[in-house]
């Protein structure tokens, strides 16, 4: 294997939008919510490996998911874990984790992927990575792969490449990015035919992606570069402590992508799926004759069509009359709700929250 090839997986989100499975104690990716016998987590592992030594993937995540993490993941150290203070959005979770694996070796190149992805063709994932840092090793670009949309859907975010009849790449230059749009533009993006969903999978260097934090985001590149400790030491890691909440809360897709210009994007199809919502798990399930997804050992439906009925607890549940339904039963809540409204469970847990605590969340 590349002796030169990094990955880093973010598995910092609290994935509110799958409770009351996912919550701020057990996150999502730590579940394994498609019943494959391996969590989210320990799926992305498990495609990184393939082409990058085991030592050299490391897991950003935060301070309180560390043991969890290590408990899923026997094959790293402690030392794999970059261990967040606090969530300040992906900017500076790649920051920390660029200038980490920089100073291990200057010469890397990094795969960065989210820890909550579907993807079925682990073949053709592989030959797209390979493809890309074979690019980043050779220029300064920042690459991202580009999913080609099956539909237009309003829960991803979209890349527009510059066509060009001259290019016979499969690298495209990139020339917008739009954060996740209403109905109408999301089916004239599918339609004009340049459009790709943002998987938020990146490939760089080490070097290349810390000179766009030191030209776009120069306040955050500086409050880093201020450490003269070595991050990989406990005085290094103490530093970023006392930074970290000081810095600005932004994506890298907002800090750096919308405003370089040596972004590329590689249009792929390999099976793909950010599993965000109980929908989307519901769209990616084996649906039984009446359309409904069961997941539980004591389900009993009647008259109930295109639902997600889904329980951890080893009791008897019984749904009469319901149809697009997403009912989500735990030791500690309680879902039903309408599968449409699946991008407003964010907000229920904040209101539940605020009125009644975080015993729930």
């Amino acid at each position: 294997m590349n002796k030169n090839y990094f990955g880093v997986i973010m598995a910092g989100g609290i994935g509110s939008r799958f409770w009351p499975l996912s919550t701020t104690e057990y996150p999502k990716q730590f579940h394994d919510i498609l019943g494959t016998g391996r969590t989210f987590l320990q799926q992305t592992f498990d495609r990184l490996k393939k082409f990058i030594p085991l030592e050299q993937i490391y897991v950003v995540t935060l301070e309180e998911y560390v043991s969890l993490t290590l408990e899923q993941l026997p094959e790293i150290s402690a030392s794999q874990v970059i261990a967040e203070p606090s969530g300040m959005n992906t900017a500076p979770c790649n920051l920390y984790a660029a200038k980490l694996i920089h100073e291990i070796n200057p010469e890397a190149n990094i795969v960065v992927a989210p820890s909550d992805h579907v993807i079925l063709d682990e073949t053709v994932f592989v030959q797209k990575i390979e493809l890309a840092l074979n690019q980043a090793e050779k220029e300064e670009v920042l690459v991202t792969l580009g999913i080609q949309p099956t539909r237009p859907d309003t829960g991803y975010g979209y890349i527009q490449y510059l066509t060009d009849a001259k290019n016979k790449s499969e690298i495209k230059k990139v020339k917008t990015f739009t954060e996740k749009p209403g109905i109408e533009l999301a089916e004239a993006f599918v339609k004009s035919g340049d459009f790709l969903w943002n998987a938020g999978i990146f490939i760089w260097k080490a070097k290349s992606i810390l000179h766009s934090f030191q030209k776009y985001l120069p306040e955050m590149y500086e409050s880093f570069d201020h450490i003269q400790t070595s991050l990989l030491t406990e005085e290094g890691k103490k530093e970023v402590k006392e930074i970290y909440s000081t810095v600005q809360m932004i994506s890298i897709d907002n800090g750096i992508l919308e405003k370089a210009n040596n972004v590329f994007v590689i249009p792929s199809s390999f099976g793909w799926s950010d599993l965000g919502t109980w929908k989307s798990l519901y769209e990616n399930s084996e649906k039984l004759e009446d359309q409904n997804v069961k997941r539980g050992k004591h389900i009993i439906s009647y008259n109930t069509n295109d639902s997600l009925i889904y329980t951890t607890q080893n009791k008897a549940i019984i749904v009469d009359g319901l149809e697009n339904y997403i009912v989500v039963d735990t030791k500690k809540a309680l879902l039903i709700c309408p599968m449409d409204k699946d991008q407003a469970i964010k907000a229920f847990v904040s209101d539940l929250k605020l009125n009644k605590g975080e015993k729930f969340v």
